[in-house]
């Protein structure tokens, strides 16, 4: 088998043939798929590894004063020959990986043969393509998590050992120094348990990755925002904790600590950087400088570690390998996100060439992953499923009206989309009586209700859909109560308006379609109001029938988001694309006139621009370009249509053209950037209040969602994702 080694004399990195391991009672044989470079420590060996003989020296202390200590026991010579001995062999590189388990052996009851499992140790999950590992330090992979996500299990513990080591607590406010692989997992694993984080680090792409994450706010420790958003989420008491996860030889962070840190405020120290304490500024507020020891309890104990004899739980609640279980868990149900953090993934034999990218500065990361060639082979192709829609003729019935009657609608929601987009053009329509706004907080209802009308304003939910005078529900609210509030409204009886996303997740998709299923309603309408475009419908009238295959190409300057939107919040609201993208699907499914039969999704760095590729049956394609680094006076969406010798080109919705025998061009100057809201709010009532068909199928609402959300699975492998028909 390969395996990656390092020469610490000359500096040498090779890939080796090597022995397979033996498969030893007690553990199992694993066979890599993926394996995390730790682009802290391992970097840090293999620059030392570089190094001249008196750098080595002066880098590492620690041993120096060992080898002292041999030449007053041993000797100069005997000393010699054993350091240089050991300086020039082969040493391995790699802690962190996920693999398949090959072989099982005597006394493991809890994995067999083929199970996807997460792995731990410099000894044991190395970068190579075989690895045996010991009880304590693997754990079963949650269904559903990707390998390539599961193999930051071990870098994970190490994150998560380091916060339990802070014992932070709900509404705290803590500042991580340090934003590099280890301090953007501290940030999510703080945020997830409902503290308040700030972040320091020199370079501003990590500080905009940890805010995106769910930082509050980050910057470099020497500018001042640090210390004015400290100051402004603890009343300028200081944080209750510090996290340094930072390395080098600076002082710079522990300095940092004592002066951001409250009274008797704890400091953690969980990467490897200088702490030359300042003795009055750590005694005056007394503060409690902590250790975190890599992974957790076991480490470093031979009879845990390779004996598998575990700690009672009663005495030692989180080991080794219970932070492992329990971070793969947190990743597995999207409270921390590392997609975001993998840069880059190399194929196991460019291993040399990838270290000494990222040693030179040519390969700027967060996260590199070495992916194995079985894998590559043997994983199989991923899919999603689009659930079949229920067929129509249910149980429910619509309420008795008249057509003359007015229809009334409550909105469950009045943010800035609602207020904004939908409610100003429902306020001037004939035949609509906005009868109930619901919202969280009084206030927000007030102000919608003394603004567009509604004759209600209340916080009860379970009231509105119970009142039986209620036409339609509009849910307007953030992403993650998408699904739960339609569920509830399909059966309750209404007509449904909900703004994109319709769901998350693919249970969320399934939990809808129960409800219509049991209910028997469909009215459902998802906020897809792109294809009701007054100049985009012109546009493809005159574009006309066509008989070949299109290609699509539709370019989204999404640009930044505003500091502190909660869009940011990826955990609980998903990604951005999530949340947004099926606008864009839908749009190329309608020009298209077909649901999508497959979805390859890649990305930049950080999963800032997106590239997405959706396949149709007639072999048809569409690639939609979302991204977020363009230029913001660049215009927001632009959309080319090409198919039987005729273009079709639309110019964010101001300006639209034709190119055929003849060209059609647009008005030069059209009265307003009409995005369709008004046309599909006014398709929607006129199916509530007549009792006619919905504007969009449902099976074209489900579809879209279901590709929306193969994005997602299709970034996490690496491979196009086929939309499987449930039908």
């Amino acid at each position: 088998m390969k395996q990656v080694v390092q020469n610490y004399k000359s500096g040498e990195l090779a890939v080796l043939d090597v022995p397979v391991p033996g498969c030893k009672p007690g553990g199992v044989l694993v066979r890599s798929a993926f394996s995390l470079i730790s682009t802290g420590t391992e970097l840090m060996k293999v620059s030392e590894a570089g190094m001249s003989m008196l750098g080595k020296a002066r880098s590492r202390p620690d041993q120096v004063a060992k080898v002292m200590q041999s030449v007053a026991t041993n000797g100069v010579p005997a000393t010699y020959r054993k350091v240089m001995g050991k300086l020039d062999s082969y040493t391995p590189l790699g802690y962190s990986l996920c693999g398949v388990v090959e072989q099982v052996g005597s006394g493991i009851d809890d994995v067999k043969v083929g199970d996807l499992v997460a792995c731990a140790g410099n000894e044991h999950a190395l970068h190579a393509e075989l690895n045996w590992v010991p009880k304590n330090l693997y754990a079963p992979v949650p269904d559903g998590l990707a390998a390539r996500h599961a193999a930051f299990g071990t870098v994970g513990s190490i994150a998560m050992q380091g916060v339990r080591q802070g014992e932070p607590q709900l509404g705290e406010v803590a500042l991580v120094i340090g934003l590099g692989l280890i301090g953007q997992l501290v940030v999510q694993l703080l945020t997830a348990s409902g503290v308040r984080v700030v972040g320091a680090d020199p370079d501003p792409a990590r500080c905009e990755l940890a805010e995106r994450l769910g930082a509050a706010a980050c910057d470099d420790p020497a500018s001042a925002v640090v210390e004015n958003a400290v100051a402004e989420l603890t009343d300028g008491h200081g944080v209750d904790q510090v996290y340094l996860a930072a390395g080098g030889g600076s002082n710079q962070p522990v300095e940092l600590a004592a002066r951001l840190c409250r009274d008797r405020g704890r400091v953690v120290d969980i990467g490897k950087c200088r702490l030359d304490l300042p003795w009055n500024a750590y005694y005056e507020k007394e503060l409690d400088v902590r250790f975190s020891r890599s992974y957790g309890p076991g480490r470093y104990d031979p009879e845990y570690e390779l004996q598998g004899r575990d700690y009672p739980i009663g005495y030692v609640r989180w080991t080794e390998r219970r932070n492992l279980a329990c971070f793969l868990d947190l990743v597995a149900r999207g409270r921390v996100d590392v997609e975001p953090l993998i840069s880059h993934i190399a194929d196991f034999d460019d291993a040399v060439e990838t270290y000494r990218s990222l040693k030179d500065g040519d390969l700027k990361a967060v996260a590199v992953l070495f992916r194995y060639p079985e894998h590559t082979v043997e994983a199989p192709a991923p899919s999603v499923t689009v659930p079949a829609v229920p067929p129509r003729g249910g149980s429910v019935s619509t309420p008795a009206r008249t057509v003359n009657s007015p229809v009334r609608l409550a909105f469950v929601g009045a943010g800035n989309y609602a207020t904004s987009m939908l409610l100003p053009h429902l306020t001037r329509r004939d035949g609509v009586e906005l009868s109930t706004v619901v919202t969280t907080t009084a206030l927000s209802g007030a102000n919608a209700q003394r603004k567009f009308g509604f004759a209600e304003a209340t916080t009860d939910l379970d009231a509105v859909l119970g009142d039986k005078s209620i036409d339609a529900v509009f849910v307007v609210t953030r992403h993650s109560s998408h699904a739960d509030l339609t569920r509830k409204a399909l059966l309750a009886g209404k007509a449904v308006f909900v703004e994109k996303p319709l769901a998350l997740t693919e249970d969320d998709l399934a939990g809808v379609l129960a409800a219509v299923e049991e209910s028997g309603n469909d009215r459902l309408q998802v906020g897809f109001n792109r294809r009701f475009a007054p100049l985009l419908q012109e546009a493809r009238e005159r574009f006309g029938a066509r008989t070949g295959p299109a290609s699509l190409r539709y370019l989204v300057n999404a640009g930044r988001l505003a500091h502190g939107s909660w869009y940011l919040q990826q955990g609980t609201e998903g990604s951005r694309f999530a949340g947004e993208g099926g606008h864009f699907i839908d749009t190329a499914s309608w020009l298209l006139g077909a649901d999508p039969v497959s979805v390859y999704a890649v990305a930049t760095a950080g999963n800032e621009d997106l590239q997405v590729v959706l396949r149709y049956p007639d072999g048809s394609t569409a690639t939609i370009s979302y991204v977020t680094t363009g230029a913001p006076g660049f215009p927001k969406e632009t959309l080319d249509l090409v198919a039987d010798g005729k273009v079709l080109r639309l110019d964010d919705f101001v300006r639209a053209s034709v190119y055929d025998r003849k060209r059609w061009v647009s008005s030069r100057l059209p009265k307003a950037r009409d995005k369709g809201q008004n046309a599909e709010l006014a398709a929607f009532v006129k199916a509530v209040r007549t009792g006619g068909p919905m504007p969009v199928p449902l099976e074209s609402l489900v579809a879209t969602t279901a590709a929306t959300l193969a994005v997602q699975t299709g970034l996490a492998g690496g491979t196009p994702v086929t939309l499987a028909s449930a039908r």
